[in-house]
């Protein structure tokens, strides 16, 4: 059986979460990755998406914007630039946002740039779909 480990998600400003996870599915600039106690450690750049954090069987989704993820077998810390509450994110912060990436990626100069632009306002069509 699988137990817990130590997950993290930090801001700038302070600490957003610190529970005892039973699984968190992180979004990696390389593709998703699921973490489970006991993972190999891992040092990875964050995309725009959502990490899905799995604990006592209860699931809560956060929408990260860029950062980066540091793994070890009992701990997942997660520096985020911006995070928000899936369930929380209003329409009117959802707009804002989109404006925002839309700006980001219409002033973008270089491929990586236009990539990670594109990717978040790709991913805050679909949060604003869905909040619709």
């Amino acid at each position: 059986m699988a137990g817990t480990f130590r997950f993290e998600l930090v801001s700038p400003e302070r600490v957003l979460m610190a529970v005892d996870a039973d699984q968190v599915v992180v979004p990696g600039t390389d593709g998703d990755f699921t973490v489970l106690s006991g993972h190999v450690p891992v040092i990875s750049t964050l995309r725009p998406g959502v990490l899905d954090v799995t604990v006592g069987g209860t699931r809560k989704r956060l929408f990260v914007k860029s950062g980066f993820v540091e793994v070890d077998p009992s701990r997942l810390t997660v520096l985020a630039e911006k995070a928000y509450d899936v369930d929380e994110l209003s329409a009117a912060t959802l707009a804002d946002e989109l404006k925002t990436a839309e700006a980001e990626l219409a002033s973008a100069k270089d491929d990586t740039a236009k990539r990670m632009a594109n990717t978040l306002v790709s991913e805050l069509k679909q949060l604003s779909a869905r909040a619709a």
